[in-house]
Parts: structure tokens; sequence; C-alpha cells
């Protein structure tokens, strides 16, 4: 959650960590704002530092998911494409990311209670807590041993230029994804979402005249082209 540095300015923190070894990846102030363009630069940072992971584990709002067809966001759009997968925990429930929740209450408590007078200053208080986080305090699960001990970088380098979307089985549709985030189907807009905007969807054949929704291996939600409505999938919480 954001809090206010003692100069009033509004500090939203931007946390990355490996779940399996508590490893804090990233404690990064947000000076100017949560949106795509400005997590996306931290992401990648961390990403070239550390590798891919096979999936990354977020709550349900900005800039990580949207209410929009399959819960995608500009980021998990991006982190699709580089092969990770976006998991969501359900709505309500910070238990299903409970170790990165802890860590959170160990943050609040360390660096934030006060809060610094300043962004800068809440900054190099972060830096100090995600060094000592990661080197300096042992942990219980891990045996009382410290994160660094136990952290492995993943062996899946970021590449410098983003990987093509897989191609789709041959007896599958495809489609661009417009300005607005629709796609064209029998010369009629289909409206499906902003956060695809650029990108190509399958639809694989299902019932009659309905066809499944998939992006990088994602299931979305079934298409009725007699309707011509989308029917979202509801079921992709983790």
């Amino acid at each position: 959650g954001w809090f206010r540095t003692g100069n009033g300015a509004r500090c939203e923190p931007l946390t990355i960590s490996d779940a399996n070894s508590r490893f804090l990846l990233c404690c990064q102030t947000m000076f100017n704002g949560t949106t795509f363009e400005q997590v996306k630069p931290h992401f990648e940072l961390a990403f070239r530092r550390f590798g891919l992971p096979r999936a990354i584990r977020t709550d349900n709002g900005a800039p990580f998911a949207s209410t929009g067809l399959g819960g995608l966001s500009r980021l998990s759009v991006w982190w699709l494409r580089l092969g990770v997968y976006p998991e969501r925990i359900r709505p309500g429930k910070p238990q299903e990311n409970g170790r990165h929740e802890r860590m959170h209450r160990t943050l609040k408590q360390a660096t934030a209670r006060p809060p610094a007078s300043s962004l800068e200053a809440q900054q190099e208080r972060f830096r100090r807590f995600l060094n000592e986080y990661n080197s300096e305090r042992p942990h219980e699960a891990p045996g009382q041993q410290t994160p660094a001990t136990h952290y492995t970088a993943s062996s899946r380098p970021f590449p410098e230029r983003l990987p093509q979307a897989p191609p789709f089985p041959d007896d599958w549709e495809s489609r661009s994804v417009r300005g607005a985030g629709q796609f064209k189907w029998n010369n009629r807009d289909v409206r499906i979402s902003i956060a695809l905007r650029g990108e190509r969807i399958g639809l694989a054949p299902s019932d009659d005249g309905k066809w499944e929704i998939y992006f990088c291996g994602l299931y979305l939600g079934t298409f009725d082209e007699r309707k011509m409505r989308v029917t979202p999938e509801k079921t992709n919480h983790k």
C-alpha cells in the first residue's frame, strides 16, 4: 500500500521477491505513479539481472491486472510475450501471496514508521533494507539463514528483442487486435481488450459457432460468432 513521506509526497513501493527463497529482487519508490511505462523499466532491470521467471504472482490491482478480458493489463501482456505466466490471487485473499505480504509488513515496520522526510530519503531506506533483508537478516523458514544463501537466479535470460508470439495451429483462426481493442469478424468489430492492442489472438473451434480465445497459450474466454459476443474466462486465479 502507499503512504506519504514527511513532506507529503505519495510513496508507492514496487517490490519483487522470489517466493522460494524470499530473496528481494526490487524495492523501489515509484516517484511518478505505477503505470505500465513507469514500472516496466524496473521489471526489465530485474529480469536482466536475475533472469526470467516462469510465473509472477500478483494481486488484481493496476498495473498488474485489469478488469478486462482475462484480467490482462499491458504489463501482463508484456510478461506473456516474454514467456512469463501471470498468476493472480483471488480478490480479497492476500494470504495466497502470504510470503510477499509478510515481507511487506517487515518493510513497513523497518522503513516507514515513521516515513522518511522525502521520496529520495525513503528510497535510501529501501536500499538499505533490501541489502539487510537479503544478506544480513536470518529468516526462520530457510533454517535461520539469509535469502541470499538460498537464492539462485533463473537460467532464462532476458531477450534483447521481444520474442515472436508462438504460432497457432492450422485449424485455428487468427486475428489482429486493433487500436481500440477490437478485432474483425465478418467485417464487424468485436471488442476484446485494449491491453491486447497490436497483438494477435488465436481462436480455436469449439461448439457450433463458438470459438475459444487464446493469447500466448493463455485461455481468455469464448467468442460466439452468432451473437458476436465474447464471454470471459473467470477461473484463471491461482
